[in-house]
Formats: structure tokens, C-alpha cells, sequence
């Protein structure tokens, strides 16, 4: 192509933008103009879409296809917006599973997984595909969904044109050099720079304190266009911040006074301002030592946002770390009268809700929470979280983005790329519960949480608020603000479905190969080389000992072995004596009597005593004896280092009375009366056993190694110690070696070992045959219906349906057991109640019983277990499907709306698996199946669809 062809496609795009584009933007456009894929990294908000928005400007112009991909239907559907608005309704299509708009469109936004089905089914829309653009790739390293973005890179055809946007990793190089080995010529083009400066505070006691200064000891920015030419130190005064002793702001800083009149007034912290703090804290001590108190309060949320409402830094996002988390703050705000909005805007808000909700069926509007979350709005205060209606949500963000709602309490799913950004970004907490244990979020979360601060074209900047207080450090901040990237780990592991797909079109040795072109393996790949470089090296150094060995009276070696065989056999005796020695105490225990009198020869027990008592227990035999000095003890087996041995006997009281300290005084004084002249049990224990301990140099075995030693020419060679030295460095440097080859052959082998599990289980369950001669894997009936669906429970599916399981179900049973066949319960999700209808009973039955067949060849195959389906909603799935509302529909059962509208839209993403199965055997399935979406696509479930 022409450069001025190029230059007028160029101009054409960049007419469209009223600023001039970031160099990192420019040189992904170069990339693309030169035909080759691209990697942009660059921070949240920075606007590497732009890199994805050319590749579409340059299909249109070139007349090829192009597909947008994303992460998340949610981001589909808002890029789908974007695209429309841009290029009109007849040039952009949609395809989501729940979505198909136009899918033959020149411009397609799609999820992630639907063009890696289309690939698997050789989709004819894929001809003509130029360029596809992989939105967040970085969703890669997510456990459930990523090993789909690696599909896609491995089997899209080469001629595609890839442009791969990622948040900024640590490791984008190693991303990139994997790019460019599976896709060829391969661009990484990376920003560390943010358009919109992000300025980080930390809040405490009413003042906004900067983290961060300058060479000259002025606030500065973490993120922005000139922070890389700027020197940057943490703020000294944060690590006074919360001591425990004198050394805090004092009273006069902590109420928001602000006395340097700078023109952005935001807690600026200067070094000279600092001194100035030290002197006044000095005098301060002086005068008010009961203020200095120690770590301040966290202010209340209702203050934090009065706070940032005053100093102009609304609309803010508060992330917060759970559901419930954010609906409290929402209603601790209404309680605290908090209200952001005038009249003109309460109408407004008003309205948005009337337009979006008003078909909600009265009887479930309060059941939803609509009117709460009304009237929040209305004070310009929001929740935004999973749990909500997928409508409410989007009523919220387009309130948010039209400034009309101010405060958005939010959990961390808001941060992972849907346009919402704010002004400020709040966290009063820095720790989150990562599904174990409540832990500090990672640098790379806190980058990704405060990269919603400063909207571009909006704001001038942006800000990152952390409120200091009980649980929040302030100089934990700093650690947090200060590493901005973090590593993308591949999540890529062979699956049932992946593996039939691979069968069908390759040969096991391409399938393998396949595998090994994965992140995973390149990864594991490079970690290797260094086990690999240190093999090669112990190998090396290892022979170099062996012909340093070398002894003129014979072979060296021979002997050293006969030395380690002698040894060994040292060993093999001596833990054999000690196993006898364990019996033999065990038993000798477990025999003894009250009043026996007993030497104990050694450990930390050792000594005379008498028994009081015995008793047999779990752990062994028990006795409780007095010792020559009067202690009571109570001793198992385990307390024995030797075997005890009885002396003679005495009489001796029970073990109630000798619970006194009269009674073991008087028994210890009688136990010394009887012992009178044994000063050492060891020496007792050996005169009365002398000659019963066997020998370990009469052992045969030993004798006749220890001979053959003698015997060896080498035995007698005057350089025998110096030849042995040698031997002894030869075989570390071979174990070393050895053990090094042993982690190669594990890692680089790992995924192939995954995949024939997978296999062995297919095979045994009828999906596949056994490879034939030239490494052919045939797929079966069951295997090709296996191709087509797509769960975490897919063998389950398929199961079912070769069994007959779902044939006769009406479509209100069918949607039920399809429920859960599709349910995966949250950590506090309870049972479900019991079904009514009995032909729903009887399937998840029968299902249970093929779950028991699948889990015996996973177990054999060293697999982790398929789930058994979960019949948590199958109960609210079957009333919606029969036609009730939400309430009636959900009843008892304790799920958010969100979730149910969450699950019901992935019951109908299996019902439509299950309505386009191949063979005549399951038409009847099929046929319900699309009766029973169509009766579930309905009121809240279908809407924003």
C-alpha cells in the first residue's frame, strides 16, 4: 500500500479527535500500518482503545471484517454503543450468546468465548476476517476464563492482523516475545504514561495529606505526562501519621486548616512546610500532651464526602470490598442526611428510573430494592455491585457519567473496565478477602482501583484518597501507590471440551504441539533454561571429577560403591534395631503393673520410678508413676527413649490418694528405701541385660561386604582418602545434575501430562478412541456433541444427553435441571427447597449418578473432580420459567437479583447449547430447549439483553 494511501487512512481517523494523539498511540498505528500485530500496555484510562479503534478505521478502508473482543458481556455491550454511535447500526454488529445483532457486519463485537467457538466450528463469518482486537488481554491470567484468550491467540490464522491492549504488567516483554513466536511479527509498544495526573492523599483527621514530593519538596503526581522528568520521594510526614507517640499532626492541621493559600488546595506537603510541622508539634507536645493519642480514627463517610464535596473533588467512587459492604455505606450516608443534588436534578434522576424500571412488575418492585435504590440516587448516592438488577446497574452508570449521581459505592468488579470513571477514587480499607484469608490488596489492584480517578477531557486531574485510620497505615499507602504493575501469569490448562476440539482437527502430536505453544509452556519454558544451563554445568563438572578419580591399583569406583553398599546396610540394621527397640518398648509398656518398680535408662524421663497405675487409650498404653523424688507423671509409649525395665515390686497406694503430697512423699521415700544402692538406671538396665543385644557385625550380609572391601586392591592404595574426596564431589555434581534434568522434564512436560489425563478420561467415557498408528485420535458421537458445549459441567451435559436423562422433560423442568446443571453457589449460599415437580427430582437423581461414574475415572486419571450439579435455584428457575414474578419466583431462597438475573441468562446460554446438539436422538431436547428460553427470556432477565 502507498504511503499516501496510508497517510489518508491515517487522516481520516485522527480528524475525529480534537486533542493530538499520545506517541504511544501514534506508534501502535505505525505497527498496524505495517502490518503487523500489536501489544499497547499502558495504564487505566490512558487510551490504548485508540489503538483498537484504528484497526477497525483500517478494515472499513481495506473492506475486511473486523471483531472487537472483550472480557465481559457487559463491556460488549458498551463498546457496541460506542461503535454504533461512530459508524451507524448497519456497520456494527453484537454477538454475545444472549445477544445476536447483525452478526454478519463488517465490525463485530463479540466476548471472548463466542470467537473462540466460531473457530472450533469453522464459522464461515470468520472469512474475510482481517484484524481482531482483544480488549483487557491481560484477562488471560484469570483462572475460569483465560485459557479461552490463549485458544484464540494459538488457532487464529496468522493473516490476521492482533491488537492486544493490556493494563501495564511487569512482564509485557515476555507477553510480547510469546506474541511473537505464535503470531509473527509482533509490536510491543508500552506507556507509563498517564494523560490525566493522579495525585495520591491520604485522609486523615479532615486533611487531605499528600504521598508524594518533589527535588524541591512540592506535591507531585504518581501518574501524569511529567512525572517521569520529575525526582519523586515519599512525604516524610506520613510516617508520623498514627504513631503512637508525640509525633503526630497536631489538633490545628487535623480539622482541615489550610494556611499556605497555594492555588491548588489540596493538603499540598512541602519540605520546608514539614520542618515548619516538626517545630509546631514540638511546642504542641508541650502544651496539649493529652492530644497526641494514638492512631486517629478513620472519619466517618458522611465527613468524607462533605470533605470532598467542599474541596471540589465529586463525583467520587468509594470501592469497597463486598455487596453488603456497599449497600451499608449507601444507607450510612441517607442516615447521615447526606444529599448532593438539587430539585432540577432530583427530577432528572427521577425520570431515568421511571424510563428504565417502569415496566418492573409492581409486585416486585420492592422486592428488588428499586425504591431504596431510587431514592438514594435521587440524594445522588449509589451502590454498584453483582448483586443488582444488570438494569438498575446501568441506570446507575449512566446517572454517574451524566454527573447526576456524585457518590457510587463500589466493589472492585466496577474497576475492570467499564467506563465509569470519577474525579476521585476513595478506599477506606486495604484489605480484601481473596476467598482464604482477609489480605492487602496487591500494587497491581490499587493500580487498577485508583486508574478510575480523572476522566479524560473532564478533569484536569485526578485523585486517589485513602482514609487513614484503624485499619489503614498511612505509609502502607506509599508501598501501594509506588509499584504500578504487576506480573500476567497464564491461567492455560487443558479442558474436556478444549481437548475433543483439538482431536478433531489435528493429530495428538499437533495437539501436543499446540499445547507447547501455549503462554503456559513459554513461560515454564524460560524458567527452565536456568534448571537446564545448571544440568549441563553439573554434568560437565561431574565428569570432570570422574577422571580426577582415577587409582592405579584398580577401579576406584567399584570400591566406593562397595563403601556405600556397607553403609546402607549400617543404616537398613540400625533403623531395623530401632523399630525393634519402638516394639519392644510398646510392648514392654503396655505389660506393666502397679507397684512394679521400673529403671527408665535414658531421655528426658530417665530415672526410677514406680507405677501408680496403666490404662489402654488411642494413643497407646498409659501408666502414671511416682518418681524417686516424688513427681507425679503420666507417661505414653512416645515418652520412652529406651525400654524401661522392671526391678522388683512394692506396694504402693491408689492413684486418687497419691494425688496428695503427704501420700507421694511417703511412696517416694519407700521407692528410694528399695532402690538402696542403684545410683543409675542405665547401669541397672545394662546389668541385667547384659549379652541379650545383638550384634550388628555378626550380620552375614556385612560381614561378607565388609570382607570383599579388604579384599579389593584399592583398599591398600596410598591415595585411597584423596581418590575418595573425589568420588564424594562426582556423586553431589551427579545428584545435583540429575535432580536438575528431573524439574526440566517435569515443567516442560506439565501440560502434556494434563492433557493425556484429559484424554484418558475422554476414552474411557466413549469420546474418543485410541491413537492409531499415526498418532490419530478418533472423536466419537459423543465426542462431536461434546465439541458443541461449552460448561463447566460439560460432561455432564453430555452424559445426560447420551443417557436419555433430559429426554420428557417439559421446558419448566428442563430450565430447572439445566439450573443445575449451570448454578455455582458463592461461599454462603445455603440449600435449596425441595421439588415440586417429581420429573425434576428423578433427573437430578440420575444425575448424580453419572456424576459418580465421571469423578471414578477423574480420580483415576489423577484429575480435579468435575462439580455435581447444584440445585440451589432450580426451584426459582422453575416458578420463572412457569411465569412468576421475581418474588414468588425466588421465595425463601436467599439470592440477589443480580445473581438470579446472572443465572438465569447462563441457563439460557446452556439452553441454547442444548437446542443446536447434533443427531436425531436428542431433537426432542432441542425443541424444549428453545421453548424454555424463550419462556425465560423475559421482564428483568431480558432487559439491557
Amino acid at each position: 500500500m502507498s504511503e499516501h494511501t496510508i497517510a489518508n487512512i491515517r487522516e481520516g481517523f485522527t480528524g475525529r479527535f480534537s486533542f493530538d494523539l499520545d506517541p504511544f498511540q501514534l506508534n501502535a498505528m505505525d505497527a498496524l500500518d505495517r502490518g503487523s500485530s500489536v501489544l499497547v500496555a499502558a495504564p487505566t484510562g490512558a487510551g490504548k482503545t485508540i489503538a483498537g479503534e484504528y484497526a477497525v478505521h483500517r478494515a472499513i478502508a481495506h473492506g475486511v471484517k473486523v471483531f472487537y473482543t472483550t472480557p465481559i458481556k457487559a463491556l460488549s455491550n458498551q463498546k457496541y454503543q460506542e461503535l454504533v454511535e461512530w459508524l451507524g447500526h448497519e456497520a456494527v454488529g453484537l454477538v454475545t450468546g444472549d445477544v445476536n445483532i447483525n452478526s454478519e457486519a463488517q465490525v463485530v463485537v463479540m466476548t471472548t468465548e463466542i470467537l473462540r467457538n466460531m473457530m472450533y466450528a469453522d464459522s464461515p463469518t470468520l472469512h474475510s476476517l482481517g484484524y481482531v482486537v482483544m480488549d483487557e488481554v491481560h484477562y488471560l491470567a484469570d483462572r475460569m476464563r483465560g485459557p479461552v484468550w490463549e485458544e484464540i491467540i494459538i488457532h487464529l490464522p496468522r493473516s490476521v492482523q492482533l491488537v492486544a491492549l493490556s493494563a501495564t504488567v511487569s512482564n509485557v516483554e515476555e507477553f510480547g516475545a510469546w506474541l511473537e513466536e505464535v503470531r509473527g511479527s509482533t509490536e510491543v509498544i508500552v506507556s507509563e504514561r498517564r494523560p490525566i495526573p493522579l495525585w495520591q492523599h491520604v485522609l486523615s483527621d479532615h486533611e487531605l495529606i499528600d504521598v508524594f514530593l518533589d527535588e524541591d519538596g512540592q506535591a507531585t503526581p504518581s501518574h501524569g505526562p511529567f512525572t517521569h522528568r520529575r525526582y519523586r520521594e515519599v512525604n516524610p510526614l506520613l510516617a508520623e501519621i498514627g504513631k503512637d507517640s508525640w509525633e503526630k499532626v497536631p489538633t490545628d492541621r487535623r480539622h482541615g486548616s489550610n494556611r499556605r493559600g497555594r492555588g491548588r488546595n489540596h493538603g499540598r506537603s512541602g519540605r520546608r512546610g514539614y520542618r515548619d510541622r516538626r517545630q509546631d508539634q514540638r511546642g504542641h507536645r508541650r502544651s496539649s500532651r493529652h492530644d497526641q493519642q494514638m492512631r486517629p480514627r478513620a472519619m466517618s463517610r458522611a465527613d468524607v464526602v462533605f470533605l470532598l464535596e467542599k474541596k471540589g473533588m465529586l463525583p467520587a467512587i468509594f470501592f469497597i470490598f463486598s455487596r453488603s459492604g456497599c449497600d451499608q455505606a449507601v444507607s450510612q450516608l441517607m442516615r447521615a442526611n447526606v444529599r448532593l443534588t438539587d430539585d432540577a436534578e432530583r427530577s432528572q434522576i427521577k425520570e431515568a428510573f421511571r424510563a428504565a424500571l417502569g415496566d418492573v412488575r409492581a409486585d416486585d418492585y420492592d422486592a428488588l430494592g428499586i425504591g431504596r435504590i431510587e431514592r438514594a440516587a435521587m440524594n445522588g448516592l449509589a451502590a454498584h455491585h453483582a448483586g443488582q438488577l444488570p438494569a438498575v446497574k446501568a441506570v446507575i452508570e449512566d446517572l454517574f457519567a451524566r454527573g447526576l449521581v456524585k457518590v457510587v459505592c463500589a466493589t472492585e468488579t466496577l474497576a475492570l473496565g467499564i467506563n465509569m470513571p470519577a474525579r476521585t477514587v476513595v478506599l477506606d480499607k486495604l484489605t480484601k478477602f481473596n476467598g482464604t484469608e482477609h489480605a492487602q490488596i496487591t500494587p497491581g489492584e490499587y493500580t487498577q482501583l485508583t486508574g478510575r480517578a480523572g476522566r479524560r477531557g473532564i478533569d484536569v486531574e485526578g485523585h486517589a484518597v485513602v482514609v487513614v485510620g484503624s485499619s489503614v497505615a498511612a505509609q502502607d499507602v506509599a508501598g501501594l501507590a509506588s509499584t504500578r504493575t504487576y506480573k500476567l501469569r497464564s491461567a492455560f490448562r487443558p479442558t474436556y471440551n478444549m481437548a475433543v476440539n483439538l482431536l478433531g482437527r489435528y493429530s495428538l502430536e499437533e495437539a501436543y504441539e499446540t499445547l507447547e505453544s501455549s503462554f503456559a509452556q513459554f513461560h515454564t519454558d524460560r524458567s527452565v533454561v536456568a534448571q537446564a544451563r545448571k544440568a549441563r554445568e553439573k554434568h560437565d563438572v561431574a565428569e570432570q571429577y570422574r577422571e580426577a578419580m582415577h587409582c592405579s591399583k584398580g577401579d576406584i569406583a567399584e570400591y566406593a560403591n562397595i563403601l556405600e553398599k556397607i553403609s546402607e546396610r549400617e543404616k537398613e540394621l540400625s533403623r531395623n534395631r530401632a523399630e525393634k527397640q519402638r516394639e519392644r518398648t510398646r510392648s514392654i509398656v503396655g505389660k506393666l503393673r502397679r507397684g512394679e518398680i521400673i529403671a527408665i535408662p535414658g531421655g528426658r524421663r530417665s530415672g526410677f520410678a514406680v507405677v501408680i497405675d496403666h490404662e489402654k487409650t488411642v494413643k497407646g498404653p498409659r501408666v502414671w508413676v511416682v518418681t524417686r523424688e516424688g513427681q507425679l507423671r503420666d507417661l505414653y509409649t512416645e515418652d520412652f527413649s529406651a525400654s524401661p525395665m522392671v526391678l522388683e515390686t512394692m506396694r504402693v497406694p491408689s492413684l486418687d490418694r497419691i494425688r496428695s503430697a503427704r501420700v507421694r512423699k511417703d511412696t517416694a521415700s519407700a521407692l528410694r528405701e528399695k532402690l538402696r544402692g542403684e545410683d543409675s538406671p542405665r547401669k541397672a538396665v545394662r546389668a541385667r541385660s547384659a549379652g541379650k543385644t545383638a550384634n550388628p557385625n555378626h550380620d552375614p550380609v556385612l560381614v561378607e561386604l565388609r570382607e570383599a572391601l579388604r579384599a579389593h586392591p584399592c583398599h591398600h592404595c596410598e591415595e585411597r582418602e584423596q581418590h575418595m574426596r573425589w568420588i564424594s564431589r562426582y556423586r553431589k555434581a551427579a545428584r545435583e545434575a540429575a535432580r536438575a534434568e528431573r524439574t526440566v522434564t517435569q515443567r516442560t512436560s506439565h501440560l502434556v501430562r494434563q492433557f493425556d489425563r484429559v484424554r484418558a478420561v475422554l476414552e474411557a467415557l466413549g469420546y474418543v478412541g485410541e491413537a492409531d498408528a499415526a498418532g490419530h485420535v478418533s472423536v466419537t458421537s459423543k465426542g462431536e456433541l461434546l465439541k458443541r458445549v461449552y460448561s463447566e459441567r460439560d460432561l455432564i451435559v453430555c452424559e445426560a444427553l447420551d443417557q436419555g436423562v433430559l429426554e420428557g422433560l417439559s421446558p419448566d423442568a428442563l430450565a430447572a435441571v439445566a439450573s443445575a446443571l449451570s448454578y455455582e453457589p458463592r461461599r454462603d449460599d445455603g440449600g435449596s427447597e425441595d421439588h415440586d415437580d417429581r420429573a425434576v427430582a428423578r433427573a437430578l437423581y440420575a444425575l448424580s449418578f453419572l456424576v459418580d461414574d465421571i469423578n471414578v475415572q477423574e480420580r483415576r486419571a489423577g484429575l480435579e473432580q468435575t462439580p455435581a450439579p447444584h440445585p440451589g435455584l432450580c426451584s426459582a428457575v422453575y416458578r420463572w420459567a412457569h411465569g412468576e414474578g421475581f418474588a414468588q419466583s425466588v421465595g425463601n431462597i436467599p439470592v440477589a437479583p443480580g445473581d438470579f438475573v446472572r443465572h438465569v441468562r447462563q441457563v439460557i446460554d446452556l439452553l441454547d447449547h442444548l437446542a443446536h446438539v447434533p443427531g436425531e436422538a436428542h431433537t426432542g431436547v432441542a425443541a424444549t430447549a428453545r421453548k424454555a428460553r424463550l419462556q425465560l427470556l423475559r421482564g428483568i432477565v431480558a432487559q439491557d439483553m
